[in-house]
């Protein structure tokens, strides 16, 4: 069965001498792996439409139950070209690459994850606050996949809070918190942008301007919970950390 549809590559593996195994995020049939035939070759049909971050009109064969559909088909909708040019913006993008291939099951369509992913890529390259565009993606897409923390008040209560409980997933007040040792302390300022990285879309966040101590504080809470969830930290956020060493 012939399947269509556009999808954005998140990573390539060697098969053999020239063909690949390629890895897409599709807007309508989420993560899907693929066989490409001799795309390595100087004369391949892809061309560069295979390199990680391309979002390509795509076309895949396969039985349905088949679980490495060979791709017949790969047409450059936006190649972000930019974003793979300059390192750091590729090693953070490389961050949310980790963590959508984590949580996102193969074959379990997720549109809004899709935009959410594309979206950042757009908002990266058009010279966006990368911090604040990973941090917003990171931030939603564990609430589109239902592991978003609860950072804006007490998750037993409801009361005001800024101790933050890995093991919980939430902050917890002093009452509910009573002889338990806290993961971090949060600020009223984190607690806030939290809030509003919560609730604003990818079209809204550009009206903020957060310092920088206020998302590398962020960072670190969602990247703890993160840790916690998958049990090990992302490969690529230790990479990233030893490099600023």
């Amino acid at each position: 069965m012939l399947h269509r549809t556009e999808g954005i590559v998140l990573r390539t593996t060697s098969f053999g001498e020239a063909d690949l195994l390629v890895t897409y995020l599709t807007s309508d049939f989420g993560v899907v792996k693929s066989f490409a035939k001799s795309p390595r070759k100087i004369k391949s049909r892809f061309g560069s439409s295979l390199e990680p971050l391309v979002q390509s009109r795509i076309s895949f064969w396969g039985k349905e139950d088949t679980s490495l559909p060979r791709l017949t088909q790969s047409d450059i909708i936006h190649s972000f070209q930019s974003i793979r040019d300059t390192l750091s913006y590729f090693l953070k993008v490389s961050e949310i690459i980790e963590l959508t291939l984590h949580f996102i099951p193969e074959r379990e369509a997720n549109k809004e994850v899709y935009s959410l992913f594309l979206n950042a890529l757009y908002n990266i390259e058009n010279n966006f606050n990368k911090n604040l565009a990973i941090i917003h993606y990171k931030i939603k897409f564990l609430e589109l996949t239902g592991y978003v923390p609860k950072l804006d008040a007490c998750g037993r209560c409801g009361r005001k809070g800024y101790c933050f409980y890995v093991a919980h997933g939430t902050i917890l007040c002093e009452t509910c918190s009573a002889g338990m040792v806290s993961s971090a302390r949060l600020s009223p300022g984190v607690v806030k942008l939290y809030k509003d990285l919560l609730t604003w879309d990818t079209t809204k966040i550009n009206r903020i301007r957060p310092s920088k101590m206020l998302l590398s504080e962020l960072s670190s809470i969602i990247d703890m919970h993160t840790h916690h969830i998958l049990t090990k930290p992302l490969k690529s956020s230790e990479f990233i950390l030893l490099l600023s060493e």
